[in-house]
């Protein structure tokens, strides 16, 4: 191959977000939301100066909703930025989970403020600071211009998906019930109050109507307290509108299953057990790739006789219509083979004596013997009905020499035994006397109890 000497140095971390930034710059739909990234940034910059200037912490707690703006900007180009990339190797799934990282850090961070509001105003309730209500109730219509103004001028996909999925805050509920006794009195307006409202827009009302009292309280009496009790309003708003949003998006990122779409997994999944081939749908796993995309894999056991594509057609086309992003994998049924033995064998049966004593019973007359009963044919002995030749009885040991080798370590004594023999002991002549040599490779060892034809006794 082509040798390189001079290779080309890998960019940086700025250089590639310098890329990615100049590959969102080059679509226009992204040079509107440049253009209010680039107002609100100067009307943060105006509003912290009027934080300063009237001393109100009220004033700075609904500013924190103007910098939440600029993220959910930051969100919005990101957003675009996802739709342009293609799944790569490093991200097969693509980079939708970009923008739930997104809505996520965003949602956290405007809790972050919350909570520092709510520490800056604990402080505030000991020693009260005098407001000064210059600038106080123009930097609240200011603020609640141009939140409304970006809020509903441009469609921010992520937040609006996570508003709409999410659970409904505690301001959404009591709005909800407020909406409803409205309704009842004017029917006519259930057409805009009765709807879910947006969250954020909610919050920036609710927020400026609270900067509103303070305003009047301050200039009508001087009570400078309600200027920290609106802070703490404004916090808690903040708090509970942003805490379901990270929730959800929490979720997303943990891989969950959603709990609306539980229920039809399953019909879909008990529907594709049905199918024709498939014996057990095993291992599935469902979890939401992105907003509005869910993502999953499952293992499909079929018959030896089905058809694989066929099979995985069905499977592919039942699910796909929730699942968009779906991986299957179909196996066949396969034998169970038992295996030999299941239990470990003990040292002391491998490890064999060279030398092994065989218990044999002792050879006797045939005269001694009742050719019926095969039990002794004396007086003194009881009836035949309770008298057996047990074996092991009257039997005198003989020992057997090993001279073979033993295969494997293991101790079993084997070896081929020659054809001669084989005949001599009888083996290949069934019925005759000798045919019991076959067990312990001596003749004239009885095996069975009783009499044969010819009349020889069966111990």
């Amino acid at each position: 191959g082509t040798i390189h000497l001079f290779r080309k140095s890998q960019r940086s971390l700025v250089g590639k977000l310098t890329h990615e930034f100049r590959l969102v710059v080059a679509d226009r739909r992204s040079w509107k939301i440049l253009l209010f990234g680039a107002i609100n940034l100067i009307c943060i910059g105006f509003l912290l100066m009027w934080c300063s200037s009237t001393n109100s912490i009220a004033l700075t707690a609904y500013t924190y909703l103007t910098i939440f703006d600029l993220f959910s900007l930051i969100t919005c180009l990101i957003s675009y930025w996802v739709m342009m990339k293609k799944p790569s190797p490093v991200y097969s799934f693509g980079f939708e989970r970009f923008e739930v990282l997104a809505v996520f850090a965003s949602t956290v961070l405007a809790q972050l403020g919350a909570l520092f509001i709510l520490k800056e105003s604990a402080e505030r309730f000991l020693e009260q600071p005098e407001i000064h209500t210059g600038r106080l109730l123009v930097g609240t219509f200011v603020a609640l211009f141009f939140n409304l103004f970006t809020m509903l001028s441009i469609r921010n996909k992520p937040f609006a998906y996570v508003s709409e999925a999410a659970s409904t805050s505690w301001l959404q509920e009591h709005v909800a019930d407020l909406s409803r006794s409205i309704c009842g009195i004017i029917p006519g307006l259930s057409s805009i109050f009765l709807p879910r409202m947006n969250p954020f827009v909610l919050i920036d009302i609710a927020g400026a109507l609270a900067l509103c009292i303070t305003y009047m309280l301050i200039e009508i009496n001087n009570y400078f307290a309600v200027d920290t009790a609106s802070a703490i309003a404004i916090a808690l708003m903040t708090f509970g509108t942003m805490y379901p949003m990270s929730v959800y998006s929490g979720k997303v990122l943990l891989q969950t299953t959603p709990p609306h779409v539980i229920g039809q997994l399953d019909k879909l999944l008990r529907e594709v057990s049905t199918l024709d081939g498939v014996l057990e749908v095993r291992n599935e796993h469902f979890w939401t790739l992105g907003f509005g995309t869910l993502a999953g894999s499952v293992h499909v056991r079929i018959r030896r006789d089905a058809n694989e594509q066929m099979v995985l057609a069905h499977v592919t086309n039942r699910l796909y219509t929730l699942v968009s992003t779906l991986t299957v994998q179909i196996f066949k049924d396969d034998w169970i083979r038992p295996t030999l033995s299941s239990v470990p064998i003990a040292n002391n049966i491998l490890n064999l004596s060279d030398h092994h004593v065989i218990p044999m019973p002792s050879l006797k007359a045939v005269d001694n013997l009742n050719p019926v009963t095969s039990t002794p044919a004396k007086p003194s002995s009881p009836p035949p009905e309770f008298s057996f030749n047990t074996p092991g009885k009257n039997v005198s040991p003989v020992i057997l020499l090993n001279t073979q080798t033993k295969p494997y370590g293991l101790g079993f004594n084997h070896g081929s035994t020659p054809y001669s023999s084989v005949l001599n002991q009888g083996l290949g002549i069934p019925g005759m006397g000798a045919a019991q040599g076959f067990r312990t490779g001596f003749t004239n060892v009885p095996s069975r109890y009783g009499t044969n034809a010819r009349g020889q006794p069966r111990p």
